[in-house]
């Protein structure tokens, strides 16, 4: 193999090399195929079969060969399972739970009409619900993607969006009447058959995960409404949220980029209350004399109360969501599982 197609197939990423085999198979083939990817599979491949259309020949028959490697590798176990997943999911976590997680797993579980939701745009949805029930659209922001369900709210009459976060916190299952309601709304989009169990959805790690996809603006109206409205609520959810101690799991460059626009003396209040990763993780960004200097200058600080340091780390946290919604950084965390 040449120096210049190593590196061709070095930069291929595995997504990449799904798009090529999608490439060589026949229209109706792909088409089969990609009936069960969900949206964001769908935007990825899609994407990747734009980028991987220059590929040298080699890179594509080296595609091909490790794909029949690896057909020729694989078992017929995955024929005729889903009877046997089904029933091993309904055994371990009951039939309510299994539906739920059956439905996010398994093409053709779920409403049909909780899936288009999925596949059209944040206006389109906003449109939609706007003048429903909160509780309805609490329900329907809880079954989006976090970023989805974040810009929904966008669309949403300002006035009901504290409400409706309060209702998402609060959710835990959702029983047929609610269901069928949701059929009726979305009419021809819902399937006219619903199940008769109920679903869990929401709640308060759902709501948090939504609000850490919000621009800051948007985030701090919701929040002092939600606050309004139930404060241990509020609380509950802005516990949940993406925090100072989150900032361990972000990626140097973001620390960097946080560290530019940071006074130092803040970094320090900060940093008195900080667990180690997180301290750590901001002084291996730093040289080793600004260490040893900040170092110094902070234990020069002497004690600081419990409240100054919280208002410092919730001042980063707010310039890091700033920051985040410019594209500067990544947060880590943001509507996923947080690191």
């Amino acid at each position: 193999m040449s120096d210049a197609l190593r590196d061709e197939m070095s930069r291929m990423t595995s997504t990449d090399r799904s798009a090529v085999i999608m490439l060589l198979l026949g229209e109706q083939q792909a088409a089969d195929i990609i009936r069960y990817l969900n949206p964001r599979e769908v935007q990825a491949l899609g994407s990747a079969m734009i980028g991987v259309a220059d590929l040298s020949q080699e890179a594509v028959n080296i595609v091909l060969d490790d794909f029949v490697v690896t057909i020729k590798q694989q078992t017929s176990l995955g024929l005729g399972t889903g009877d046997y997943v089904e029933k091993v999911f309904n055994r371990a976590l009951g039939e309510d739970k299994a539906a739920t997680v059956l439905g996010r797993i398994m093409p053709g579980q779920s409403s049909k009409g909780l899936e288009i939701l999925r596949w059209m745009d944040a206006r389109s949805i906003g449109d939609m619900i706007g003048e429903e029930h909160p509780q309805v659209v609490a329900i329907i922001l809880s079954v989006l993607e976090y970023d989805v369900a974040a810009d929904v709210l966008n669309f949403l009459p300002a006035e009901n969006r504290a409400e409706i976060m309060q209702r998402v916190a609060s959710l835990e299952t959702v029983q047929p009447s609610a269901m069928d309601e949701l059929e009726g709304i979305m009419k021809q989009q819902f399937s006219s058959s619903s199940s008769a169990k109920s679903s869990s959805f929401g709640g308060v790690s759902t709501a948090a995960k939504i609000m850490n996809f919000t621009k800051v603006n948007l985030e701090t109206a919701i929040m002092n409404g939600v606050s309004s409205l139930d404060e241990e609520l509020a609380l509950k959810i802005q516990d949940s949220m993406f925090t100072f101690e989150n900032l361990g799991g972000v990626d140097n460059r973001a620390i960097q980029v946080l560290m530019r626009n940071v006074e130092s003396d803040l970094l320090m209040t900060a940093l008195k209350g900080a667990g180690e990763e997180v301290r750590d993780k901001f002084l291996d960004n730093m040289s080793q004399r600004a260490r040893v200097m900040f170092l110094d200058d902070m234990e020069a600080k002497g004690p600081i109360r419990i409240t100054d340091v919280e208002e410092a780390q919730k001042t980063i946290m707010r310039l890091a969501r700033v920051l985040s919604d410019k594209g500067e950084l990544v947060l880590a965390g943001r509507g996923d599982d947080f690191v």
